[in-house]
């Protein structure tokens, strides 16, 4: 089985998935497919965690390829921590894409914090209305995960060690916010 840990970003994903390096029984990646294009982009190993938050763009193909076979996560973090955080990077990357990309450049001077905040909502309702009909879920606040992450171990049959795994979880990887 497949795991997929869809999210915003920048709500703890790398520390998710450092954590899920300690599960023996399944590979772990964390935006191990973004160079790649086409099929290529979903031709994930079985047995395979992936987190990346990239991913939300691409539900219909990972609908396609994996539908309800796969267990998802939508990994979250307080919204406005999460848009204080892109905020702080707004002029590149996804927010920089985002505003000039999908929003077309909004009109006016909108600050960078609304722009951010209207991502990290858009994204994360994406997010909640692609699992409507996946069978196999769990929403993981990263704020509460060290206490949540046993039961996401035990449904999806991980081994390994889970006590590093819970230590892992109380790290924070590329901290800004």
């Amino acid at each position: 089985m497949n795991v997929f840990v869809l999210c915003t970003g920048r709500c703890g994903s790398v520390t998710f998935a450092e954590a899920c390096k300690h599960i023996t029984n399944y590979t772990t990646g964390h935006e191990s497919h973004t160079k790649c294009r086409g099929a290529a982009r979903m031709a994930y190993p079985e047995n395979h965690i992936e987190v990346d938050n990239r991913l939300v763009w691409f539900v219909g193909a990972l609908h396609k390829k994996y539908g309800k076979g796969a267990f998802y996560v939508h990994l979250l973090r307080n919204e406005e921590d999460t848009a204080a955080s892109f905020a702080k990077r707004a002029d590149r990357g996804i927010i920089a894409a985002y505003k000039d990309a999908i929003l077309l450049r909004c009109p006016g001077k909108i600050p960078a914090i609304n722009i951010c905040r209207d991502y990290c909502h858009t994204v994360n309702e994406n997010i909640r209305y692609f699992l409507q009909d996946k069978p196999n879920q769990m929403t993981i606040d990263i704020e509460s995960a060290v206490d949540v992450f046993p039961e996401f171990w035990k449904r999806i049959g991980a081994e390994g060690d889970l006590d590093a795994a819970l230590l892992e979880l109380q790290v924070k990887h590329h901290r800004s916010v």
